[in-house]
């Protein structure tokens, strides 16, 4: 019986089975996690979100304080230009988190790290460019291009040094997208290494719009892709991401011409996901209806996330001067405008309904975003005595994609216990 074992994926001179574990933050895709797809011979993407922040928590650098800090009297202005990243303390972060996972690095597979361009930092191109350098001087082998048209990434990296040998890809929604972003390339004289497609039932932010995110579907989307790079003559691996449960879904997309498959939905709830425990057993228990696209995001982008997470309707006080990772080149946040008038309306008790402060919300884990399929994810463990679910491993996960038929899926071995 075919499985997804059979096929491999082509990255010049390197082979990898064909699995790319996506790039989840905030530090959902653990270092631990990431070294665990490399083992096991795929590729697994750490994620920048909030990277300042992840750098304090695992290497006691103190660079949220230091911001913290320095803002502190300018907390109660509205605008927030003077915010500034420190770009040094932002590179630096980036640079220990990638340096530090491939040191430790086993196995034929790739560490990769998920940039996205979103992450605007009070300083859209500066900051962005100190977090490709930082992954470039930290030893990466592959950077992700998301969150955005990347339309001017290349070229803020091509002056380093190792620009023409790490892998490089561009996650899009489109090919309107991925043409635009290959008519950049020219001027650096670079495509990408690979084109990863993000279909409408992926999780978090999405590249569709709230009221039409239902009338696409990744096999078309990927398929109109695959056809625009034939047209062009160029021979890129597409990946597609986004609803692939199992390994037999993960087979039908290589049938019809993927190089690989991106998955992230089932290593949420693994025990090397950095997602407390509740919130994994919150995605256990999770029903289809339990699972919303909203524009809570200040962003503007549409967002998928468990209806009930804790983040949504509550009225926490923006914290831009110790975090602020989506204020934009102004400065400005719809959060904070949003925060304001619920406080004018009631300031005894503030609720902001439209809108969550992301930063916060996410480092504190209460922005539950997740996969159109994460009601499926019961389904993939075992129910334990006391009404918890079992938290499958990397490996198990990874193991159950590679090798599993006729959409079967492998359940993890029980604890002894049980």
């Amino acid at each position: 019986m075919n499985k997804l074992d059979n096929y491999r994926l082509k990255l010049g001179a390197n082979e990898y089975i064909p699995i790319m574990i996506g790039g989840m933050g905030v530090n959902i895709s653990t270092p631990e996690m990431v070294l665990e797809g490399a083992r096991l011979g795929g590729i697994a993407h750490l994620s920048d979100a909030l990277i300042c922040a992840i750098s304090d928590r695992y290497y006691k650098t103190d660079f949220v304080q230091q911001r913290s800090r320095k803002y502190k009297s300018f907390n109660k202005q509205d605008d927030k230009s003077f915010a500034q990243f420190d770009l040094e303390s932002v590179k630096e972060s980036t640079r220990l988190l990638v340096a530090n996972t491939m040191d430790k690095k086993q196995g034929s597979g790739g560490v990769f790290i998920n940039l996205m361009e979103k992450l605007t930092m009070n300083n859209p191109r500066e900051t962005l460019q100190a977090r490709l350098h930082g992954s470039l001087d930290g030893g990466v082998d592959g950077i992700s291009l998301g969150a955005g048209l990347h339309l001017g990434s290349l070229e803020l990296m091509q002056d380093h040094p190792r620009f023409r040998d790490v892998k490089i890809g561009i996650i899009v929604s489109s090919v309107r997208a991925l043409k635009l972003f290959l008519k950049r390339t020219v001027r650096v004289k670079r495509t990408p290494d690979y084109v990863v497609v993000e279909g409408p039932l992926a999780g978090g932010h999405l590249g569709f719009g709230i009221d039409d995110w239902q009338t696409y579907d990744l096999k078309t989307i990927m398929l109109e892709v695959i056809q625009f790079l034939k047209q062009q003559d160029l021979d890129i691996p597409v990946i597609p991401a986004g609803g692939v449960f199992t390994g037999s879904d993960a087979v039908q997309l290589m049938n019809e011409g993927a190089s690989a498959v991106q998955v992230a939905t089932r290593f949420t709830v693994a025990k090397e996901s950095g997602l407390p425990d509740k919130a994994k057993q919150a995605y256990f228990a999770a029903n289809e209806e339990d699972i919303e696209v909203n524009l809570v995001s200040p962003t503007g982008y549409p967002m998928r996330m468990l209806r009930n997470s804790p983040c949504i309707g509550t009225g926490i006080k923006p914290n831009c001067e110790s975090l602020g990772y989506v204020l934009d080149r102004n400065g400005d946040c719809s959060y904070i405008h949003a925060y304001n008038e619920a406080k004018a309306q009631n300031p005894d008790k503030v609720t902001v309904s439209g809108k969550t402060c992301l930063c916060t919300q996410m480092r504190a884990y209460n922005t539950w975003t997740c996969g159109q399929t994460t009601y499926r994810l019961k389904d993939t463990t075992n129910k334990l005595i006391d009404g918890t679910y079992q938290q499958p491993s990397t490996e198990d996960i990874f193991n159950d994609y590679r090798y599993s038929t006729d959409n079967n899926i492998l359940l993890p071995t029980l604890p002894k216990a049980c």
